[in-house]
């Protein structure tokens, strides 16, 4: 008994070492790659001075919509992706809408995100310059309204998408908890349950990474995360926050997000058409007892309020849309996806990661297990189908590869990972 246990300490020792390297290289290159970004952040413009007529020349006004009489589509759009809330397949959307528009993008550089988990900075978009504007704002950032504004026109319509604090939480932990330092002395098969159990013991708001253990959307949108739920800045915070954003979409109900983001951006149904992207294996899914689910709402309280608060506004809007309208669309949608499914994806859905035939299907997996599902092309499509079909399953690492994002960084992370702590 006492070997195993020296076994498992060794182990534990390896991967913390390991871990204090490649923290300290990773900051380094932060460092290295990142020195000029604080510079301009009080000496430019509050909004981007261009028009907003920018890009819309390149887009044609739906033709089968009596709303097309009535507004034209936007172009200039911010979405704040939020971490593990169906956000990938909008992500794939914008992407697609932005390519086949020729719409400019701000991209990140040498990774995937905008140096997340630091504050939003306009310096940190791949190539930018002073007063450069842009149509597209959407990959992941710890979001900074102000910062933000510089890159848009005044018009931009700016969304984001939220999830049910307990089903986030629960994903989140299972997604990042081998990398968060604090969690690996958790013991027991049901690792969640532990924390949920006595979250303090395994939880400090200065360590390294804790940021996704506790109120991962607050942090997300830039604000305190560690605030319990009846503290009066929560509700402060939301309030400010409902001010910047026009639409705020649901995991839960994601058609009919999808549906209001079309009503909103005068956009067509072949513009929302999806795949399901970084779909986890349901055996990874930790199911939780009507206890921990009240628990893992608590620890998350601010987290709570703030979805309470847009789903109030989100239904609002539907009913607003009207119920049986908003049916009748939801089916469509649902009608023009399956016929999308069965021309492009071999056998209908969803594989494992093993069983992946294109590496450029292949999605991002957390560290050390491959859990998130993906897709093949079949091989025999119609030539008029191949390009959208292989775009709307390609993931979004290798979709910003396309757009002329280097990746070194997440490629160099990725390459770690898989070396040191796949099995």
């Amino acid at each position: 008994m006492s070997g195993i246990k020296g076994n498992k300490c060794t182990f534990v020792k390896r991967r913390l070492i390991l871990w204090v390297l490649l923290t300290n290289i990773i900051l380094v290159l932060y460092c290295l790659t990142n020195t000029n970004q604080g510079k301009n952040r009080d000496t430019q413009p509050g909004t981007c001075p261009l028009s907003v007529q920018f890009a819309k020349t390149n887009v044609s006004v739906p033709s089968q919509s009596t709303k097309s009489l009535e507004c034209s589509p936007k172009v200039n759009i911010m979405f704040m992706k939020t971490h593990k809330t169906a956000s990938s397949t909008i992500l794939n959307i914008l992407f697609r809408f932005g390519e086949k528009h020729k719409l400019k993008f701000a991209l990140p550089d040498g990774r995937n995100d905008f140096f997340y988990p630091s504050p939003f900075l306009c310096s940190q978009v791949k190539d930018y310059r002073h007063g450069d504007c842009f149509n597209i704002v959407c990959n992941h950032m710890r979001f900074d309204h102000h910062e933000v504004a510089k890159l848009l026109p005044p018009d931009a319509v700016y969304i984001t998408i939220l999830r049910d604090p307990v089903a986030l939480f629960e994903s989140s932990f299972h997604y990042y908890h081998r990398a968060v330092p604090l969690t690996w002395r958790i013991d027991g098969e049901n690792k969640l349950a532990e924390f949920l159990n006595n979250p303090k013991s395994f939880y400090s708001s200065t360590s390294f990474n804790s940021f996704y253990l506790k109120n991962m959307l607050f942090f997300d949108f830039g604000l305190d995360n560690n605030l319990e739920a009846d503290d009066p800045r929560v509700m402060r915070d939301i309030h400010n926050l409902s001010k910047h954003f026009d639409l705020v979409l649901f995991a839960e109900y994601f058609e009919e997000s999808l549906v209001l983001l079309k009503d909103t951006l005068c956009w067509t149904m072949e513009d929302i058409l999806y795949f399901k992207l970084n779909a986890r294996r349901s055996s990874s899914v930790s199911p939780l007892t009507p206890e921990l689910r009240a628990k893992a709402l608590q620890w998350n309280g601010a987290d709570w309020r703030l979805y309470q608060h847009f789903n109030a506004s989100f239904w609002a809007k539907v009913e607003a849309y009207g119920s049986d309208r908003m049916k009748r669309e939801v089916n469509e949608l649902r009608r023009r996806n399956s016929e999308m499914r069965d021309i492009c994806i071999e056998d209908g859905g969803a594989v494992e990661a093993k069983q992946i035939q294109d590496s450029r299907f292949q999605p991002w997996q957390p560290v050390g297990e491959s859990s998130i599902l993906g897709y093949n092309m079949k091989t025999n499509i119609d030539p008029k189908f191949r390009t959208n079909c292989k775009k709307m399953l390609t993931p979004e690492i290798q979709y910003l590869s396309d757009l002329g994002v280097s990746l070194w960084l997440t490629r160099l992370w990725g390459w770690f990972k898989d070396a040191v702590f796949t099995d």
